[in-house]
């Protein structure tokens, strides 16, 4: 059964996802940083949940001691909202995924690794980062199960946080650029997080999918009564979701 949550008169729930804190460098991750500080401490005075949905760190790896440097003020922030009582769930991306308990014991924070049903306000919400949904993503899936393997984890807490963090963010930066705005959604045969929603409507209904990691701000209606949105990105959109009760908008700070 989805996990329920009621939602208290006047309050809203909020969904951000890929702030990729960490690149291109320090001075742009501080001016992001500060906006994604601005906009939490905008929507303190009516969330009664915030979901990150996933790469909130362009590299993140976290050793039982030791913690990347950097984000102090956004950590902050999501101390002070925990502590006004405000709910947040983090789920993990595929550059951040080697979060451990930092989050839930310093935060108090629900961590999710896979993706969520859940109802909330009445509506039935299936929530994930959206990184290796489908089969046709054979090889990552494998190599996404290799590095999350606790085995793996181990190896590579055995090397000075120093060189490990070094080499995470060296490794981060291979992949994509983040040029969101250069990115679309693919047709619905071939955009895998669409395909995803859609093999689940076949069994069950979802009012909402609600994804990140595409970078790739949109809504768009699966069926009457289906809507899909990715979040996009604090890169190039500052873009977020919001539920008041009726209804979900994707909403640019």
């Amino acid at each position: 059964m989805p996990t329920r949550v009621d939602l208290f008169p006047g309050k809203k729930i909020y969904f951000a996802s890929d702030f990729h804190f960490g690149i291109p460098d320090y001075k742009a991750t501080r001016e992001r940083e500060v906006r994604v500080c601005n906009w939490l401490d905008e929507i303190k005075s009516d969330a009664q949940q915030i979901y990150l949905l996933g790469d909130l760190f362009d590299s993140w790896m976290e050793y039982k001691r030791v913690v990347p440097k950097g984000s102090v003020r956004f950590f902050g922030k999501l101390a002070e909202l925990s502590d006004a009582g405000i709910d947040l769930i983090i789920f993990t991306g595929n550059h951040d995924l080697w979060v451990t308990d930092y989050f839930e014991t310093e935060l108090n924070a629900r961590v999710y690794h896979d993706p969520i049903t859940c109802e909330l306000g009445g509506k039935r919400f299936h929530l994930a980062h959206g990184d290796g949904l489908v089969k046709q993503e054979g090889i990552y899936r494998m190599m996404k199960a290799v590095f999350r393997h606790p085995l793996s984890r181990f190896i590579y807490r055995q090397l000075h946080p120093d060189l490990g963090l070094r080499l995470a963010d060296f490794f981060s930066r291979l992949g994509p650029k983040h040029k969101s705005e250069e990115q679309q959604m693919l047709p619905a045969e071939q955009e895998y997080q669409l395909i995803y929603a859609n093999e689940l409507l076949k069994t069950s209904h979802y009012d909402y999918f609600i994804f990140g990691h595409r970078h790739v701000p949109c809504t768009l209606k699966l069926s009457d009564s289906s809507t899909f949105i990715n979040l996009g990105d604090w890169i190039s959109f500052d873009t977020y979701a919001v539920f008041d009760g009726i209804e979900t908008r994707l909403l640019k700070y």
